[in-house]
């Protein structure tokens, strides 16, 4: 029972339909295995136990009757506590919420459960997923299950490390600095960001509760410990809103291959505008050897026509611009003033952020202009380059530091101090250009850390890189239990 809680959800799904296993003896495990670990890890922080059983229930009474309810049927699961569920208290951390129930599902979690999942519970974050590692003053620190001492990321740290420890079948994420492919790459997970636009946002908080429109750069996603999941969860996901679905349909194209040995890659493993720990870049290293050995063609000099400093600071500029309706009207007017009498020329990170946060709508076209051509880079690149492999971020897994102001905290890259902030980098790269990303497990640090390999892909073409993360799970290995968590 110990290595079914491990299974992929592909694997649950498929037991419950064989009736080796029925959703209210899988429930009961998830649930006996919360209970005993989730005190380590405080990575589910809410639980819905009793309606949980109760759909369980209809779930197997259902199958019994020859019914199936989707390809998720009777599969527990969690949900990052940014989306909404129905009757189901949603936080997303922030103490203002702590008494928001919704009334309906985000769309993300309507499509799960539209697919026969049976939602129990949800996962911890930081304040509004707003930050890099998972903590707040509601429910407290998540601990990854690899290293308690460390954090399981953010801001679906909570998703991953419940993930990792065999807590839960299949988690949603969401992400708009890493918040999926970070967690994923420090708790030895799969995560999958879409491209832009194909999964509707709405009930995902934030924005606030009950806002329609959709912010810039944002996805939701899924998290799995298979790139199977990843690709079964997809196809749930990935569609157009209800008022579009009118007119508009999905149709995402296959996979450029079907073996590694068809795969034209890019590896861009460091760069001197954000320097890649040794460890980290070493077990990148050894993933290209293996794809080389299966017979992929590797290029390590292979960039798009777009300078890594200049990408970046595109990125915070459109990052900052999107999130700054969540700042008081007070504290924005003042950093409205104070980028307004900035002089000339002034560049420094600070300046950066109140020029961005407070940008007026014609200086953001340009800006969105500037993201367009990066873009336009990306899909020349992609003509000679079926995959881009790099960095998720600089390190594995960083100890906790919940010091404020977050803006002067440092990291550890190669036994020098660096910016917190350079956690966003290599994922901000590729979010501001809006391609889809899978981050898959690639090995693990002479400490034990887990390290995950960032999958990039042209723009909606996401089942080419869960394909190339399927394929990499053969010739590199997949998700593997951290030790101790049997």
């Amino acid at each position: 029972m110990t290595e079914l809680a491990f299974q992929s959800a592909s694997r649950l799904a498929a037991a419950i339909r064989g009736k080796d296993i029925s959703s209210r003896e899988l429930l009961a495990l998830y649930l006996q295995r919360v209970e005993r670990f989730n005190p380590q890890i405080n990575a589910i922080v809410t639980l819905d136990a009793e309606r949980a059983f109760e759909r369980a229930d209809a779930a197997d009474a259902a199958l019994a009757r020859g019914e199936s309810w989707g390809a998720l049927h009777g599969v527990p699961i969690t949900i990052k506590d940014s989306f909404e569920t129905a009757g189901l208290r949603t936080t997303s951390g922030a103490a203002a919420l702590a008494g928001h129930v919704p009334k309906a599902d985000a769309t993300a979690v309507q499509r799960l459960v539209a697919a026969g999942a049976v939602v129990f519970g949800k996962t911890n974050l930081p304040t509004f997923a707003m930050d890099l590692q998972s903590y707040n003053p509601l429910f407290g620190v998540t601990n990854n299950p690899w290293d308690l001492a460390r954090t399981p990321g953010g801001s679906s740290g909570g998703a991953a490390a419940a993930l990792a420890a065999g807590l839960t079948g299949l988690e949603l994420g969401s992400d708009i600095g890493g918040s999926i492919r970070s967690p994923a790459h420090f708790c030895g997970i799969y995560g999958h960001k879409p491209s832009y636009g194909i999964v509707p946002l709405q009930g995902h908080i934030p924005g606030p509760p009950g806002c329609l429109s959709e912010p810039d750069i944002s996805v939701a996603g899924p998290m799995a410990r298979s790139a199977d999941d990843l690709a079964l969860a997809l196809d749930l996901l990935a569609g157009p809103s209800a008022e579009r679905a009118t007119a508009w349909r999905l149709q995402l194209p296959p996979p450029r291959h079907e073996s590694l040995r068809g795969f034209r890659v890019a590896a861009w493993l460091d760069d001197p505008a954000c320097a890649v720990d040794s460890e980290v870049l070493a077990r990148h290293q050894m993933l290209v050897r293996a794809l080389r050995e299966a017979g992929a063609v590797v290029n390590e000099q292979a960039r798009p026509d777009i300078g890594f400093a200049e990408a970046r600071d595109l990125y915070l500029q459109l990052l900052y611009a999107t999130t700054s309706p969540g700042l008081p009207r007070d504290q924005w007017l003042g950093l409205a003033l104070a980028a307004d009498r900035l002089p000339p020329g002034t560049d420094d990170t600070k300046s950066l952020f109140m020029r961005s946060a407070t940008l007026r709508h014609r200086d953001w076209l340009g800006v969105h202009e500037r993201r367009e051509r990066v873009r336009a880079a990306w899909a020349r690149f992609f003509t000679d380059h079926d995959v881009l492999l790099c960095p998720a971020t600089p390190t594995a897994a960083i100890a906790h530091d919940h010091s404020e102001p977050m803006e002067q905290r440092m990291i550890q890259v190669n036994g020098s101090a660096r910016p917190y902030t350079e956690q966003l980098d290599w994922a901000g790269l590729i979010g501001m250009a809006l391609l889809p990303s899978t981050v898959a497990p690639a090995g693990r640090t002479a400490a034990g850390l887990p390290v995950g390999v960032q999958i990039v892909g042209p723009y909606l073409e996401d089942r080419t890189t869960i394909r190339f993360a399927q394929l990499l799970a053969e010739a590199a290995g997949g998700f593997e239990p951290p030790p101790g968590w049997h």
